[in-house]
């Protein structure tokens, strides 16, 4: 029995168990019937060319029904080579009826070429080499596709399942519509969906596809639905589940002990994954045993999308880190964020005046507490009119901010992409005006129900549109707003509350440039073309709008709900509207790691959960994970109570008070993190699998994380535990791992139990690492930017540290003409070393280094000397001999010059 009869009879175990998707039973379920012995698609050798980076060849498919094979339709290949281990497969109709629509925003510009040689075209099999020796090996009857990494092991293969299909659009008679509930999607064009199947030999697992609220580790689909990818707003959402949420960026990473790999599936249609993992125990062992001997490993997955053409990157890794840059430098990273981002926000849904707004900005400082940014709801405006404010409610919102920033505060309000439908409202008259909105299938503006009631959707796919959408956050358009004020696009997917599935209906028509002689149908495209898109084009808007205002002198600061492939690039995210328990707590966790994995670093979920209320154990624990998540916003529903941290009891409010500290002391190490993200790609925090990729135990772990390589996160998750399960990675190599309370060092030991109390999570530091932090918390990270630094140093068992600091004016992108300082900190026990990497780069910092704290020293050095310049010091030390820490005082080494420490013995 071939792998191909297994995957296939594994998919007829599945079928739609969610009544509520109706599209299921159109393009899945069609697809999922689509199961032939044997591939129709076959490459045509005759034709093909490989000129400079790129294959070319026709690929037909032939009825083998008939004893005549008769040639059906055509389709053109192109095979690209790129930079980095990256190969990129298009697949189109030669001549199709209509153009297929080809995701435009993803991309981060045009991918770079590398070489492809021809190297042999034998016995109906191309075998192909970029320049740094992969492979590909292309099959010609049936077509499939075969990678190969420098080690010579094949890595992915495409349609070795025989999945490939790309339904060819036609002319005839007929009705291709489809019912969901009371909506009808009229289909004019017909049915043009595309499959395509992938296997990973040796893989353990596969990762990625987010957002759902299943585990990091996808699991195998065979008896429940598949993952779906396709951005809906959903009221609180399942957790456990495999459907559809805000986000859908469809890459897909592969990992084993011996290599990983991953897919890119460039598509912004509604798209299905199955996956089948033949390790799993929902996969019929025997079965596998027969195939595999019960040795070999390997996952199947299949991509299944409504429309479109075929488009896949293939990313040959070959370690996780490797993988995950390579998917970085197709979409773009995340630009370095505001400083004041990466501190704690306060939300709700909604501050009601500028009353309310004042007094919460009071109660921080009354009760001690750090905060940078207060947000507001969709009440602040003028009748939910977007770019307003209400006249009664927040009449004065220069002065309100004003008395924001006289703190080294900010303000984030909403806007979302809904116009609300009143005569007189200024954006409304200008978009039916000027032909602006989305059309519905009938050519007319679309009119759907969102919070203003009677509403329309600016079409973004239309330039002009989209201008007009980003002119509207210029300081003379929206008067009210300054460098300080920031923005949060919501329901953004686009929710339409009477819409089929709360969404926009797919065949609404979007602006496509006018070509010649295309007409009807042509002339437009759907929106079940550019749906998952939809939002990454509000994002974009905004983006361009706010950058503008100010001649793109200061960083923006956008939060979007709405994720594609390629949101990193403008906007932060969080994870919808979550509910005040602790599974929602839990999930938090594998969500934000998906994410990140697919490039969205920025990531966090509504502190303390959006709906209901948190009794004080669960806002405590919430406020001590999302301390160590990249995103920290609490926010709530309109309904609920209020739970600004004040109003919980006096040993709460010293918890979450304790929570937030942590959270200010580590700025500079997160912004640091961020920076060096815009150098390499990778994620900011990251599964432990990403760093010990050879540690089997690491590859499903989802309740820990780290956060870069330095620091190590087990949220607590569970109600009145007094302990916790901890996995301590890097055994092999003699990792140590310091509490970054205590400093005591535990030895790499995979799973132990780790005592907790209601006042504390596991955290620990990796062992030959440096971190940077400030202890000195103040009301806003503003007022903490010339502030002294602490460096912790925990030592490795070779008494050697290294770590790196990132400074710059925290807002302008004066960084970019080497205006900031990126330094690497160097330990070894003849001293300590700060030295520029950047050598060209300067930053006038007044910060300077108040303290240094050295864990794991076993031998001490007796004196110590600073030298900074022209200038030696001589430094006062303190051992604590009952956990090897040495404190070097007060050495008052300046940040702005390099400097060194010397010991001596």
């Amino acid at each position: 029995m071939t792998f191909q009869v297994i995957f296939l009879e594994a998919l007829k175990l599945t079928f739609c168990q969610h009544e509520d998707v109706g599209a299921f039973c159109g393009f899945c379920k069609r697809l999922r019937s689509f199961k032939p012995e044997k591939s129709q698609y076959t490459l045509n050798l005759d034709t093909v060319i490989v000129h400079g980076n790129v294959l070319s060849a026709e690929v037909t498919t032939v009825d083998t029904t008939e004893e005549k094979r008769t040639t059906l339709w055509h389709y053109a290949l192109k095979l690209s080579a790129l930079k980095d281990a990256t190969f990129r497969i298009e697949l189109d109709e030669a001549d199709p009826l209509y153009p297929r629509y080809r995701s435009q925003l993803a991309l981060n510009g045009e991918p770079k070429p590398d070489g492809l040689k021809l190297i042999s075209n034998e016995n109906g099999k191309l075998t192909l080499s970029n320049i740094q020796g992969h492979k590909v090996i292309i099959t010609a009857e049936p077509l499939k596709f075969e990678f190969v990494n420098l080690a010579g092991d094949t890595v992915v293969v495409i349609n070795d399942n025989h999945q490939l299909l790309i339904e060819p659009l036609r002319e005839e008679e007929g009705t291709w519509g489809e019912n969901f509930k009371s909506h009808h999607d009229s289909k004019k064009r017909g049915n043009e969906a595309v499959s395509m199947d992938f296997s990973f030999p040796e893989a353990d697992q596969v990762y990625g596809i987010p957002e759902h609220t299943d585990k990091l580790a996808l699991r195998t689909t065979t008896s429940g639905d598949p993952y779906r990818l396709y951005n809906l707003d959903v009221f609180e959402y399942e957790l456990d589940s495999r459907m559809a949420l805000y986000g859908a960026v469809p890459v897909m990473y592969a990992h084993g002990a011996k290599h990983s790999a991953g897919i890119f599936w460039h598509n912004s249609a509604e798209t299905w994954v199955d996956v089948i993992n033949y390790a799993d125990s929902t996969v019929v062992s025997s079965l596998v045993n027969l195939v595999t001997g019960g040795q070999k490993k390997r996952v199947d997955a299949r991509f299944m999308s409504e429309a479109n053409v075929i488009d896949v990157f293939v990313f040959l890794g070959d370690k996780p880190n490797d993988v995950l840059r390579q998917y970085t430098a197709i979409t773009g990273t995340a630009p370095l964020p505001p400083k004041f981002s990466l501190a704690y926000h306060q939300c709700r849904w909604n501050y009601v005046d500028e009353a309310d707004v004042r007094s919460v900005n009071e109660g921080f400082d009354t009760h001690d507490l750090p905060a940078d940014v207060l947000w507001l709801d969709i009440e602040y405006t003028n009748g939910k009119k977007y770019f307003t404010w209400d006249p009664v409610k927040f009449p004065t919102p220069h002065d309100m901010v004003a008395n924001l920033t006289a703190k080294g505060r900010k303000m984030v309000i909403i806007i979302d992409p809904h116009i609300k439908r009143e005569a007189g409202y200024f954006v409304h008259e200008d978009c039916t005006d000027k032909g602006y909105y989305v059309k519905d299938k009938d050519g007319k503006d679309y009119e759907g129900w969102c919070w203003p009631g009677s509403s329309s959707y600016i079409d973004f796919l239309d330039p002009v549109s989209s201008q007009y959408y980003s002119d509207r956050y210029l300081y003379e358009n929206f008067p009210g707003t300054s460098k300080d004020v920031h923005f949060w696009n919501d329901m953004n997917e686009p929710s339409v509350f009477n819409g089929p599935e709360i969404t926009m209906p797919k065949d609404c028509q979007h602006y496509k440039p006018p070509q010649d002689g295309h007409e009807g149908v042509s002339s437009y495209w759907e929106h079940r073309h550019i749906h998952n898109e939809y939002g990454l084009f509000v994002i974009r808007a905004s983006h361009s709008g706010i950058l503008k205002r100010d001649e793109g002198k200061y960083r923006p600061f956008i939060l979007t709900r709405a994720v594609f492939a390629g949101t990193q690039r403008y906007a932060a995210v969080w994870t919808g509207d979550n509910v005040a328990e602790w599974g929602f707590l839990a999930v938090s966790v594998p969500m934000c790691l998906s994410l990140a994995a697919a490039g969205v670093s920025f990531c966090g979920s509504d502190v303390g959960g959006f709906f209901k209320y948190p009794e004080a154990e669960l806002m405590t624990r919430w406020y001590q994970a999302a301390a160590y998540q990249a995103f920290m916003r609490a926010h709530s529903h309109i309904e609920t109570k209020r739970r600004e941290p004040w109003l919980y009891d006096a040993s709460t409010l010293a918890l979450l008070r304790d929570a937030l500290r942590k959270r200010y002391a580590l700025l500079d190490f997160w912004y640091t993190l961020f920076y060096e993200h815009t150098l390499d790609g990778l994620p900011v925090t990251r599964a432990l699998y990403q760093e010990y990729p050879n540690e089997e135990e690491t590859f499903t772990i989802d309740d820990q994380y780290l956060i870069g390589d330095k620091l190590l996160v087990r949220p607590v998750v569970e109600p009145g535990v007094t302990s916790v399960k901890v996995y301590l990675p890097g055994a092999a190599n003699n990792v140590l791992w310091y509490d970054v309370d205590s400093y005591v060092a535990l030895p790499a030991r995979g799973y132990f139990t780790q005592d907790v109390t209601i006042a504390k999570i596991p955290v620990y530091q990796r062992g030959g690492s440096i971190v940077p932090r400030k202890e000195r918390v103040r009301r806003s990270s503003a007022l903490m930017a010339d502030d002294p630094y602490t460096l912790v140093v925990a030592l490795d068992t070779d008494n050697k540290a290294h770590g790196t600091l990132y400074i710059d004016d925290g807002e302008t992108y004066e960084y970019l003409n080497n205006k900031h300082i990126y330094a690497r900190i160097d330990y070894e026990p003849s001293g300590i070393t700060y030295s520029f990497i950047d050598d060209k780069a300067h930053y006038p910092t007044r910060s300077w280094v108040e303290r240094i704290v050295i864990a794991g020293i076993k031998t001490p050095p007796k004196t110590a000397k600073l030298i900074q310049g022209d200038k030696q010091t001589a430094l006062q030390m303190t051992l604590h001999k009952g956990n090897d820490v040495l404190v070097v005082r007060k050495p008052g080494a300046k940040m702005a010059q390099e400097w060194r420490i010397t010991f001596s013995y």
